[in-house]
């Protein structure tokens, strides 16, 4: 059984929902840091996480390319820096931009429950995600687990994939305007 299917139920996930109108944003204040926060707009931000998308998909799909070869030693290795790599993007994500929204836009209703819902999810996904790193860390010394480790590879790429396209195409812009 899967992951995925374990942390978010047996049966196949639905499909996506489309995205709910992106709200109007509410003018941020770029001179000082987020009401309440010592955290300031960073200009560049955005360039950067979605640099960090790039790279987590390629490190993806080396992990793809590597396990489909059957070399599991260096699906292992590519693993262990994808977990570095995303636990880092993570970090700056949750400080960078979500508190410093949830703070900035704390006045505009609608985007503020945007934003707490992409936050709240992206938990979820980040534990499940933790979760399957922490399975298959040990991926070179047991290839057993090789069938499953591809099969919720596979889930686990569709999942990364949707959430990076909701971030760029509905939060990011709040974070811009």
């Amino acid at each position: 059984m899967s992951l995925l299917r374990k942390i978010f139920g047996d049966s196949p996930p639905p499909p996506a929902p489309e995205a709910p109108p992106m709200p109007e944003p509410v003018p941020a204040t770029r001179s000082g840091p987020a009401p309440g926060t010592q955290i300031h707009y960073h200009p560049a931000l955005v360039h950067q996480l979605t640099d960090e998308h790039l790279v987590l998909l390629q490190a993806f799909g080396a992990i793809q390319s590597a396990a489909a070869q059957g070399n599991l030693a260096e699906a292992a290795s590519l693993l262990e820096k994808f977990r570095v790599r995303l636990q880092g993007h993570l970090l700056t994500e949750n400080v960078r931009l979500y508190i410093y929204l949830e703070h900035q836009l704390a006045g505009d209703p609608s985007s503020f429950a945007l934003i707490h819902e992409f936050r709240q999810e992206m938990d979820g996904i980040g534990k499940a995600l933790a979760a399957f790193l922490r399975k298959y860390q040990n991926l070179a010394a047991e290839p057993g687990l090789a069938p499953a480790f591809v099969d919720e590879l596979a889930g686990v790429g569709k999942v990364l994939v949707e959430r990076i396209q909701r971030e760029e195409a509905t939060l990011y812009p709040l974070y811009t305007a």
